[in-house]
């Protein structure tokens, strides 16, 4: 709680991005600017003590698991301090998708966890980073607690997002009306160190990647699968191969939106995909889906809860 006679105080973590980038000389953007310069560019905020927190400055589609568990932990940091009255994450958007959930299901958030970045570069003519982050600020000093995105005006939670354009300022959205997420989950052990791999299934594809990955020692797979979440006889044979020893599959879609049923049959459907062991993700795509899987792959809970999690039938 804010001293009295202080305004209330919003802790910012910086990790890089789009948001923290200018282009160089030679034309590309990298992440140069710290979390003091990115406040520096805000006006006409409510009353507010601002705490940057400068973690690192990365393109967010070099981020792992023990990065996104290291964002994890400083928004735990934050929370655990008792005069901190939101929390704001600046982060890139080719991965703010996977640590937003990784943090939903991370923390009991007691007060807004905001997550917000940026489409185009601080030196951009169409710099949407300042906006973003003054709507995110004024979001984390909301009574709403937990996990959200605010970005490109609007403001969701994070369980179901996924980023459908690499251009549009509004470069977020929901996958469906069914995407809500449970929100009493805590499923706080780190997944740092944990191989999750995502394998693409293509059209008549075989099994070759899935072999791969599980040669490569990963601890759990999902497949970036077709349609409602089908793949191929092969693909079928390899996932039964799979939870044969012990390594858990997930099925979801390359398709953006709408819940992702498992009906086909076929030899290569998702209703065999299911009848072989995989869990089917009818509510996440493939990025969260792989959180999902690392986090209950580090709690040892993929039998237990992974059915009601993934929103099997």
């Amino acid at each position: 709680m804010a001293g009295a006679g202080l305004p209330p105080l919003v802790a910012v973590i910086a990790t890089g991005g789009t948001i923290a980038s200018r282009r160089d000389v030679d034309g590309s953007s990298t992440p140069d600017l710290d979390g003091g310069a990115l406040l520096a560019r805000l006006r006409d905020l409510p009353p507010v003590r601002l705490r940057p927190v400068d973690l690192f400055a990365r393109d967010s589609s070099t981020l792992g698991l023990a990065e996104m568990q290291a964002i994890s932990d400083a928004v735990g940091a934050q929370l655990a301090d008792p005069e901190v009255a939101g929390v704001v994450i600046l982060h890139g958007t080719d991965s703010m998708e996977e640590t937003s959930l990784l943090v939903s299901l991370q923390h009991r958030a007691r007060c807004p966890v905001v997550f917000t970045g940026a489409q185009f570069t601080d030196d951009h003519p169409q710099a949407d980073g300042p906006a973003n982050m003054a709507a995110a600020i004024r979001k984390a000093l909301s009574p709403e607690a937990g996990v959200h995105l605010v970005f490109g005006g609007r403001d969701m939670p994070v369980w179901g997002i996924h980023k459908h354009s690499a251009d549009d300022p509004d470069a977020f959205r929901p996958c469906g009306a069914n995407a809500e997420g449970p929100w009493d989950v805590h499923l706080p052990a780190s997944v740092a160190g944990l191989r999750v791999a995502l394998v693409a299934v293509a059209p008549g594809g075989d099994a070759l990647h899935i072999e791969a990955s599980l040669a490569a020692g990963a601890h759990g797979i999902v497949l970036v699968a077709l349609g409602s979440g089908n793949a191929t006889p092969a693909v079928v044979a390899a996932v039964r191969r799979c939870v044969e020893v012990g390594v858990p599959v997930v099925t979801s879609s390359r398709v953006p939106q709408g819940r992702l049923a498992a009906g086909y049959g076929g030899g290569g459907g998702g209703h065999d995909l299911v009848q072989a062991g995989a869990l089917h993700a009818a509510r996440l795509r493939p990025g969260q889906a792989r959180i999902l899987l690392a986090a209950l792959i580090a709690e040892d809970r993929v039998g237990s809860l992974g059915p009601q999690l993934f929103g099997h039938p």
